[in-house]
């Protein structure tokens, strides 16, 4: 199994003025540990699960390009984009930008969106569910379309491209991976099956039923179930001292024996960097040995 490092939260101790020399450090830990992957989210406000709207929240892909600077070997990724926050062309240029820039470590994490509080808060376009879903298989599309190289013009129900022209082309071949976040059975699964390269479920008793879901509609589009990388959301909690270390290595092993092969997680307290140095210390060693 490979880690992913989840930063949600940029309310450190050195606030503003050093947020940039912090994340720089936080990557480079991670790094170091063994992590494979640095995500962020796609919002502008922060989320209640984390902390109060008002704490510190950074634009997904300016700082993605910050950390892709800040390392040399992980991948880069939101987890994820909210599909109506840019235009598809936009965003498909932002991908290849950061994965041209960083020698092609970038993903596109993508989805459907949920926080209508930030979006009309900022003055953001944010429609109904189901014309967001229509608007995410677009720009599937869209994205697709301009990573293949083909430049005629796309048009769809809710965007119109004159031109899908990408120079640079990205690097990642045959495109940047492209994962879809969320755990809907009947429209976010069935986009994995026929676009994604891996899906980001949600933890929960129904992991493996989930699972079951989306082999059904990799069935139904015949698809490759086992070419799909599965990811799950893991909250990392070793401990001060790493009093949870071992518990955190068995429920890691859980989800590898489900099928998962990434753990994307916050780690708590990370900006002391403690716990990321126990996790490559004691956690990955442990699942990689598995």
């Amino acid at each position: 199994m490979k880690l992913g490092l989840h930063i949600s939260n940029f309310t450190y101790p050195g606030g503003a003025a050093e947020l940039g020399p912090d994340l720089a450090r936080i990557a480079g830990a991670a790094e170091a540990a063994g992590f494979d992957r640095i995500s962020v989210m796609d919002h502008f406000f922060q989320i209640t699960m984390v902390g109060p709207k008002e704490h510190e929240m950074l634009e997904a892909y300016s700082t993605l390009g910050y950390l892709a600077a800040c390392t040399s070997r992980v991948k880069l990724l939101t987890l994820v984009t909210g599909v109506v926050y840019r235009q598809p062309g936009l965003l498909a240029k932002a991908v290849t930008t950061l994965d041209v820039l960083s020698g092609g470590r970038a993903m596109l994490g993508i989805g459907a969106a949920w926080n209508e509080e930030e979006a009309t808060g900022l003055g953001l376009d944010f429609p109904p569910l189901s014309e967001r879903y229509e608007r995410l298989e677009e720009a599937l599309q869209i994205c697709l379309q301009m990573w293949s190289g083909e430049t005629k013009a796309y048009e769809g129900r809710h965007y119109r491209l004159a031109e899908t022209l990408n120079s640079p082309p990205a690097l990642s071949r045959p495109h940047p991976p492209i994962l879809i976040g969320g755990s809907g059975e009947k429209k976010t699964l069935r986009l994995v099956a026929q676009y994604a390269q891996a899906c980001n479920l949600f933890p929960g008793p129904d992991l493996a039923h989930k699972l079951d879901v989306l082999r059904r509609h990799c069935e139904e589009v015949g698809r490759d179930y086992d070419e799909i990388e599965k990811t799950a959301l893991f909250n990392f909690d070793v401990g001060e001292q790493g009093e949870r270390v071992e518990q955190t290595i068995d429920q890691l092993g859980h989800l590898a024996e489900m099928g998962f092969g990434v753990a994307h997680g916050s780690v708590k307290d990370v900006s002391s960097l403690r716990g990321l140095e126990l996790i490559g210390e004691r956690i990955l060693p442990a699942i990689t040995a598995r």
